[in-house]
């Protein structure tokens, strides 16, 4: 029987918005790593997931170091507990593997070399501008040469490679401040954990979901998935589609949630496959392909149909809640219980809500 979107909606809500568990490792545990260019994503993401966890919880957290954050799969940001972070890690290693060697061009070391190294540096912490100088004196050391390390993509070869974790300065976790960078020791992972995580919380995936994820080549997720011995379905794209035996099943979600940017629903799924929770012209005004910026979703019975905001750093905001039109208008009665689990993720309180239709 081949899957719908509806289908493939339900499956993977049931992972997204399961029952709550003790603590924040464990609600990363149930629904995955989140990415989080944006600090606030995962204070937002959980919150949305799990009302009534706080900005103090999730902080708390990651000052115990049951959940990290560091730059891993794609180049991007996630937060982690340290055994997810070690299956990015690994595919990270391997998804980066050709960018880093044509950038860096190594003739007489290799990238393995490099990324240890690198590890034995940051044993303590270490500032972006001390990581790119061990860089620049490394490829000098080894190579005789420097061409990349004072450039801008030097700052980002010199601790993206998933082995270093990143902490705040300035203490505080929800906020955009420098950062310093440490080596997180990991046990062994392959792309097949990676792979494995994927699927037990945004699955079913296709092939190209997984690709795009985890920033494999299709090659390598095809090795996977022939190693797992995965059935899939056919989906309403023509892809296939695999999951877990133990998957659970499908369910719907009623009601109104305020999703962060780059919030799994989008970011877990190749770009055409996003159709299981959003239009494509919707998902089009949410992505802005001129900054590569989200708008934080606006989440209504488990599709994405606008998008919200309340912006600025102050601790007392006004939050404006946009609907596309044609789409089903929250009632501002909905908003209460998001707006509440916002006000306690963030530590913010919410002054005024408006309600405004915009037509895409």
């Amino acid at each position: 029987m081949a899957y719908t979107w509806e289908d493939l909606a339900g499956l993977a809500l049931a992972r997204q918005f399961p029952e709550r568990p003790t603590d924040v490792a464990g609600m990363l545990v149930a629904v995955g790593p989140v990415q989080s260019q944006t600090a606030r994503s995962p204070f937002l993401g959980l919150a949305a997931r799990f009302p009534g966890v706080t900005r103090e919880a999730v902080s708390a957290a990651y000052e115990a170091g049951t959940v990290v954050r560091g730059s891993t799969i794609r180049g991007t940001v996630h937060t982690a507990t340290p055994e997810q972070y070690a299956a990015l890690g690994a595919v990270t290693r391997i998804g980066q593997r050709t960018l880093w060697q044509r950038l860096l061009q190594l003739e007489r070391s290799t990238l393995e070399d490099l990324w240890s190294d690198t590890e034995a540096f940051a044993v303590d912490w270490r500032s972006s501008d001390e990581l790119q100088a061990h860089l620049h004196d490394w490829l000098l050391a080894h190579e005789g040469r420097d061409e990349v390390a004072g450039q801008q993509v030097g700052r980002y070869l010199a601790f993206g490679h998933g082995g270093l974790v990143r902490r705040p300065v300035n203490g505080d976790w929800a906020g955009q401040g420098a950062p310093v960078y440490r080596t997180l020791p990991m046990a062994a992972a392959t792309p097949t954990d990676a792979v494995l995580l994927h699927l037990r919380c945004h699955g079913p995936a296709s092939r190209h979901d997984l690709a795009w994820w985890s920033g494999l080549g299709l090659r390598v997720v095809d090795e996977v998935l022939d190693g797992l011995g995965l059935v899939g379905e056919e989906g309403p794209d023509g892809r296939t589609y695999v999951d877990l035996p133990e998957a659970p099943a499908p369910t719907s979600l009623d009601g109104v949630r305020l999703l962060p940017e780059f919030d799994a629903l989008m970011c877990a799924y190749e770009p055409t496959a996003r159709e299981r929770f959003a239009r494509p012209d919707h998902l089009h005004r949410l992505w802005s392909g001129a900054n590569g910026m989200v708008l934080p979703p606006l989440l209504v019975d488990g599709r994405i149909t606008g998008y919200w905001r309340a912006t600025g750093s102050a601790r007392r905001r006004p939050m404006e809640v946009v609907w596309f039109a044609g789409t089903r208008r929250p009632r501002r009665a909905e908003l209460d219980a998001p707006v509440a689990a916002l006000e306690a993720g963030l530590g913010i309180t919410v002054t005024d809500v408006t309600l405004t239709r915009e037509h895409v």
